[in-house]
């Protein structure tokens, strides 16, 4: 999913436009400037606002789109129709559509698609299939985010590579990425160590993913400083997280109960993506899974993106694909690592 990018470099560029005041501005900028966050994340622009202005910063194609959509937002205001979040991402949409066609790059996925910026030099994270690439627009179009799917699709690793990019962009101020303790099915008795060396062998994964994306001296640097923040599930209770990209790996290890604080748990200016694999339950009782109960009550909700990845969207090595369609039949007992 990840590697080297050999696309050519744009130009910089910088341009500051005047914004709407008193209603018309936040019919512009969004509730929360969430119309402005949306295009930040889609389009990779740097956008500052004071007195009265918004500068946009960034490659002269990203700014070129950045104002058109703002302009068709202005526009949208003046006639008291101020757009929807869909309609945004529809906008935002049709100016790349007209940019690659001005290019003559032809169609091709959104820019969201293309590779998220990570902080290893020269990569880019880009989805491999089509299934991919529709899970990353939900991230980027939803505050709340649900993905399922066997071993290898990417669940994890592309969450945490859309969070990064919006922790290196400013987007967000901190990533957290959250983990239930439950055993795969072996139990290890009492672990050695402190608190933090118990919970660490549940939380390795994330770390792993991690590792592909910045050096291991920056990691260490962003922990120390609360930017980035690996957690085991029972540590979330009774906080709020504002202003963060908080990821929920191995949700179908949740009870009900456990996920109800968990999704409780978000904040203004932050994004949540819960993830799992409903064939890889491991609670004594698997009905009980959290992950399957807030499908239930929560898919018909307009505002959460609900993305269902298959064996098409395995990216490990290839006989992964084969070894998930073997044991296709047992999906209901399978335990085993994701």
């Amino acid at each position: 999913m990840g590697g080297k990018t050999n696309q050519r470099s744009l130009p910089e560029l910088e341009l500051t436009i005047r914004m709407p005041e008193g209603p018309d501005r936040v019919d512009v900028a969004g509730a929360g400037e969430q119309n402005l966050k949306i295009i930040r994340e889609a389009l990779g622009v740097s956008l500052s606002a004071r007195n009265g202005s918004l500068r946009i910063r960034g490659d002269s194609h990203a700014v070129g789109q950045a104002a058109h959509v703002l302009e068709r937002l202005t526009e949208a205001s003046r006639k008291h129709q101020p757009m929807t979040r869909s309609q945004v991402l529809d906008t935002i949409a049709t100016a790349e559509s007209h940019r690659r066609q001005t290019d003559g790059a032809g169609g091709g996925p959104p820019r969201s698609g293309d590779g998220l910026e990570v902080y290893l030099q020269g990569r880019k994270v880009r989805p491999a299939t089509e299934g991919q690439r529709h899970y990353l627009n939900a991230i980027l179009s939803h505050d709340l985010t649900f993905c399922c799917g066997p071993a290898g699709t990417g669940k994890t690793y592309l969450a945490v590579a859309a969070a990064v990019q919006m922790l290196k962009h400013g987007t967000v101020r901190r990533l957290v990425l959250v983990r239930p303790a439950v055993e795969a099915g072996e139990k290890l008795g009492y672990l050695p160590g402190n608190m933090q060396e118990k919970v660490n062998p549940y939380l390795r994964p994330l770390l792993d993913a991690l590792h592909d994306m910045m050096e291991f001296d920056q990691i260490q640097r962003f922990m120390a400083a609360d930017l980035i923040e690996i957690v085991p599930l029972a540590f979330m209770r009774g906080r709020t997280l504002n202003d963060s990209v908080v990821i929920l790996d191995e949700a179908q290890n949740t009870t009900r109960m456990q996920m109800l604080m968990f999704l409780t748990r978000l904040g203004h200016g932050s994004k949540m993506i819960v993830t799992g694999d409903t064939s890889q339950i491991d609670l004594e009782d698997p009905h009980e899974s959290g992950l399957i109960d807030a499908a239930r009550r929560l898919r018909n909700d307009p505002d959460i993106g609900f993305i269902a990845l298959d064996r098409a969207d395995i990216v490990r090595h290839h006989l992964v694909q084969r070894i998930v369609q073997a044991y296709g039949g047992e999906e209901g007992s399978a335990k085993g690592e994701q």
